[in-house]
């Protein structure tokens, strides 16, 4: 089984996941943390692996012009139904029925992660992209990917048993609230992305690390998440 497949698998407990109010990180604080990097909206907006799509419904609400593309058919089928008014296509990342140039700005918010194949969907990215184009991704950041931390608690040791530089794939199962998750991705180092992109012909212009906010912390467990960082960000431009 993909990663594709594996994502459809879970699609009925990723949509109860993501709509559960304040449940996961994207609304508590992760959507404030990765939205600054976006360009204002201009011609088209290709959300890279939309999901129930929560994010194309925030893009569309600050005036970007969206276009969802999803693999999963029961995610992609909740995403319009979500905003029936939406362009939603079911189609994998590697094959995006859109036009050469069609778009100045792609969004991958946590997929390029859940691809099997990162360096097909970035190529495809960046030929759906006119000149000069933006792609901005957020990932699992891979010291997270890689490491555990030994307990939860502030001070926690991140520790990595296994290897960092070598991709491989992972599944981490999350129970909370009554709600349990299984997300199925590949870790890749933070050089593997870069060359990726870089082979595909993208510049990377803006690197982030975002540490937790004071303000959104739950638990004093959590500032673990101040002194390393959850995610990873990348804004990136099409030659």
């Amino acid at each position: 089984m993909d990663l594709g497949e594996a994502w459809e698998s879970e699609a009925r407990a990723w949509i109860a996941w993501a709509r559960a109010p304040g449940h996961d990180s994207y609304v508590r604080f992760h959507r404030d943390l990765f939205f600054p990097l976006l360009p204002a909206p201009g011609r088209a907006t290709v959300d890279v692996g939309c999901g129930e799509g929560r994010v194309s419904r925030d893009l569309a609400a600050l005036g970007h012009r969206v276009i969802g593309i999803e693999r999963s058919p029961t995610l992609a089928a909740a995403a319009q139904a979500a905003a029936p008014t939406m362009d939603v296509r079911c189609a994998d990342a590697v094959a995006m029925p859109l036009d050469d140039a069609s778009a100045d700005l792609a969004v991958a918010f946590m997929t390029l992660q859940d691809m099997d194949d990162l360096d097909g969907a970035l190529r495809e990215i960046v030929r759906v992209l006119e000149p000069g184009g933006c792609l901005c991704a957020a990932v699992v950041h891979p010291l997270n990917s890689a490491g555990k931390f030994e307990r939860l608690t502030a001070d926690a040791r991140l520790v990595i048993a296994g290897d960092y530089l070598r991709p491989f794939r992972y599944a981490d199962t999350v129970e909370r609230d009554g709600l349990k998750m299984t997300f199925h991705s590949m870790h890749r180092s933070f050089e593997a992305y870069f060359t990726a992109f870089q082979n595909a012909g993208l510049t990377i212009d803006t690197v982030r690390e975002p540490a937790m906010p004071e303000d959104r912390l739950r638990t004093d467990a959590s500032r673990r998440w101040q002194r390393l960082p959850l995610f990873l960000h990348l804004r990136a431009r099409r030659a």
